[in-house]
């Protein structure tokens, strides 16, 4: 989408492309790079200093430091707590929400994501479990719920599975449980269908039957007679799905 725009806006001009490659250009344009500037507008060093005064947990620091049990901490001859070069933000609600929101709405940063804005956070302030904290932040910004596009596989709508090219390649599996019991001790029945030309086996089985025991089951009633599958679909699980495939993978393997 992005190159069909600068196709719409290019077409009516008479110009030449020319590809410079990165490594050879060594001085690159100023405007291409993103400035490593204070997108703070006004730094609460102030209100930092009074929130860690009067935060318990930093004067727990301060006296592990007086210690010398924390060396990644350290106090400045202002009495401000420092991990190694980045301030301590206390545990202030409002303190912290006013650096996350001037680093994430403000005219310098535009709404960046939660990685890109945790790598500019970083270089000047720490507190605990701070990436967990901008990841939710930007994750409830509506502005970027709303405007930002989605690269991935569109949500909240089944997507249909790709037609299989040849029968019995690719198969889907489940279960019919809450039966009545048989005399031989079956209560469930295990449906194996090939999603190519829809054709099914129903094969009874107990609800104590361990993966082990499916294997066996599947590579005799199955493999024997149409061979193995590229891919298998089923809703049982991934635990499932992983010790049933490895089972079918011990048996089929050569002795």
């Amino acid at each position: 989408m992005r190159q069909r725009r600068w196709l719409e806006l290019i077409k009516d001009y008479d110009l030449e492309v020319h590809y410079h490659p990165g490594k050879a250009n060594v001085v690159a344009d100023a405007l291409s790079r993103k400035a490593h500037c204070n997108f703070i507008e006004a730094r609460p060093t102030d209100q930092i200093i009074a929130a860690q005064k009067q935060d318990k947990g930093m004067a727990h620091i301060r006296d592990e430091i007086d210690d010398k049990k924390k060396a990644c901490f350290k106090l400045d001859e202002e009495g401000v707590l420092w991990f190694k070069n980045r301030l301590v933000v206390p545990k202030d609600m409002e303190l912290r929400k006013k650096i996350l929101d001037e680093a994430h709405t403000s005219m310098f940063t535009l709404h960046p994501g939660s990685n890109k804005m945790y790598q500019d956070l970083k270089q000047k302030f720490w507190w605990t479990r701070m990436k967990r904290e901008i990841a939710k932040y930007v994750s409830e910004c509506d502005v970027c719920q709303r405007v930002k596009a989605d690269h991935l596989k569109p949500a909240g709508m089944l997507q249909p599975l790709a037609v299989p090219a040849r029968k019995w390649e690719d198969i889907h599996m489940d279960f019919i449980v809450g039966l009545p019991r048989t005399r031989k001790g079956y209560d469930s029945i295990w449906v194996i269908i090939d999603r190519f030309t829809k054709s099914a086996h129903f094969i009874p089985v107990k609800t104590t039957y361990r993966a082990k025991q499916y294997a066996e089951l599947y590579i005799s009633r199955i493999v024997s007679l149409h061979g193995v599958p590229l891919t298998i679909t089923s809703d049982e699980g991934s635990l499932f799905l992983s010790r049933f495939g490895s089972n079918c993978k011990l048996l089929l393997e050569p002795n």
